[in-house]
């Protein structure tokens, strides 16, 4: 059920979306200051390809303890982030959820990109991981 469901994702926005977060990366990797933020874009834009059967979460959950990203230097990233590319892509995340939520078969696709959209305002100290994945 995952795979039909990033299929059809992919096709209704994932596409897109994906794109957008890897261009964002790519012009992130051209200032060279953006570096640190050019991975997570490249990371959360897979997961904006194919985003059944994964999760966002904080690493703090996953690690069990705080690191550089989930402190005060991440809250210092997640602002610098949302000023310069995270309210762009969470604009766009929110664009295509309403376009989802045109019809009943896109609702569940709707709030995928609702979620994403919350991602993309904070993406500092978050991981991907799989639903089935067990941590502490």
């Amino acid at each position: 059920m995952r795979l039909l469901g990033n299929i059809i994702w992919f096709v209704l926005g994932g596409l897109v979306m994906g794109l957008a977060w890897w261009l964002v990366g790519l012009l992130a990797l051209i200032t060279i200051v953006g570096i640190p933020w050019a991975r997570s874009c490249f990371v959360i834009g897979l997961f904006t390809f194919w985003p059944f059967g994964k999760q966002a979460v904080n690493r703090r959950y996953v690690n069990g303890r705080e690191d550089i990203g989930t402190g005060c230097l991440g809250m210092v990233g997640n602002i610098i982030w949302f000023i310069f590319a995270g309210i762009w892509l969470a604009i766009g995340h929110l664009i295509s959820a309403l376009l989802c939520f045109i019809t009943i078969i896109g609702i569940p696709f709707g709030i995928q990109h609702m979620k994403l959209a919350l991602i993309a305002l904070a993406p500092v100290g978050q991981t991907i991981v799989d639903i089935d994945r067990q941590w502490q």
